[in-house]
């Protein structure tokens, strides 16, 4: 009756949530899109510019070179005055001296057998001294014809110059759409606070009208109906209210997580210019890497003759000392060898021990076992030494023991198909 009736529509938010979520997925789809799409122009903007500049250049030597065919001055030789043109024009031009660019010329005379030039100063033909034996050389190798092909490698002066001018229009363009992103959520953003407080607002208000209503109830009949409907009409606008404001609270962290994105495109942004410092750098530490390993490879040529010079020595040392000092033992060659191979002096003085031991202590040496796998009419015995070394012997046929063969856990393989073939 005197109470203000509101209406008994669905709340507005619980329908336009799921809209402004799919809305904001959208969004940052949108924005990988966006880097993709960029990275990708870049990429293509740098390799057709190459390519132009190649084309412009070849343009522009081409007519050099045709200048320089253009003689004159029967004076001189002519094939010397092509020569020295051509390197004026195009070897001394700062595109190829300072740009990088590669330039193939090829003259070749009216006659076509005769080469004027070819990248570099080639020897003419005998002429006479004279002024007319120059102009018979020029009736002979004039017109010449020229092939000129211009090449732009990658990692020169003016590639990298392109490439780093398209990176930071690269970079520069993804900063100022990030700035765009970061504006755009930030108004979002606000307008989302000024309605989650008009619905603040208006639920105070509506609070306060249902209080005032509870009080004229109190006062009036009971049995009136209608101000029991205005009252339930305002507990369902209150209760739509409050799921509006739960609506507007959920957009609100979203949109605050979306203004996060932006902060972290923004650190994206950064980390591609150190990407990019890195890669500058990483070239000058590569030639610097370049040059170590060859440095190396030099020093290591050296001492690997050294280290050869220095075994063979060992292993003339090590064959009289041991066949002096162990009498009752038969060490062959193939010992020998792999005693010196041993490299380590403490393998060797462990090795050399056990020796002492098989040559002086034979009944007290313990064995490890008779080798097995090998053929029955060879018996041969395994003593180790260090852990993983391995001595193995058969009875001497002059001495007591014969040593064939010192090896050791990795190599053991190897040595049982050598043993296998022992007499």
């Amino acid at each position: 009756m005197g109470a203000t009736q509101l209406d008994e529509s669905p709340p507005a938010a619980d329908m336009d949530a799921p809209a402004e979520r799919a809305s904001g997925v959208a969004a940052r789809l949108a924005s990988y899109r966006v880097i993709y799409v960029s990275v990708i122009v870049f990429a293509l903007l740098y390799v057709f510019s190459v390519i132009a500049a190649e084309r412009m250049l070849e343009a522009t030597m081409q007519q050099r070179v045709a200048e320089a065919l253009e003689i004159t001055d029967f004076n001189e030789s002519v094939a010397l005055q092509i020569q020295r043109r051509i390197d004026e024009r195009v070897r001394r031009s700062p595109w190829v001296r300072w740009g990088g660019v590669r330039v193939n010329v090829l003259v070749i005379g009216k006659d076509g057998r005769t080469l004027i030039y070819a990248g570099g100063p080639v020897v003419p033909p005998p002429s006479g001294p004279d002024l007319l034996a120059h102009v018979h050389e020029a009736e002979r190798l004039l017109p010449a014809t020229a092939q000129v092909s211009v090449t732009l490698p990658h990692n020169t002066l003016l590639s990298n110059a392109i490439l780093l001018l398209y990176a930071g229009a690269l970079i520069q363009w993804l900063y100022l759409y990030n700035r765009g992103i970061a504006r755009r959520e930030q108004a979002e953003l606000q307008g989302a606070l000024g309605a989650r407080d008009t619905a603040a607002a208006r639920a105070g208000e509506i609070e306060q009208e249902l209080d005032a209503v509870r009080e004229r109830l109190a006062t009036v009949v009971p049995t009136e109906r209608e101000h029991a409907q205005e009252i339930r009409d305002l507990e369902r606008e209150r209760e739509r209210l409050r799921a509006q404001l739960a609506a507007l609270s959920t957009r609100e962290e979203e949109l605050r997580g979306r203004a996060e994105r932006a902060v972290e495109l923004d650190e994206e942004r950064r980390t591609l210019e150190e990407l990019l410092e890195e890669a500058t750098t990483d070239l000058a530490s590569r030639d610097e890497a370049i040059q170590d390993l060859e440095q190396r490879l030099h020093k290591a040529d050296r001492g690997a003759k050294k280290s050869s010079h220095t075994r063979s020595r060992d292993a003339e040392n090590l064959h009289r000392r041991l066949r002096t000092l162990y009498k009752n033992l038969e060490i062959d060659e193939r010992a020998f060898e792999d005693i010196v191979a041993l490299g380590d002096e403490a393998l060797r003085l462990k090795c050399e021990e056990n020796l002492k031991r098989l040559d002086s202590e034979a009944d007290n040496v313990a064995v490890r076992r008779k080798v097995g796998g090998l053929p029955r009419h060879l018996s041969v015995f395994e003593l180790g030494f260090a852990g993983k070394g391995r001595i193995y012997y058969t009875k001497g046929v002059q001495r007591r023991f014969r040593i064939r063969l010192v090896g050791g856990k990795a190599s053991q393989r190897a040595d049982l198909e050598y043993l296998s073939r022992l007499d």
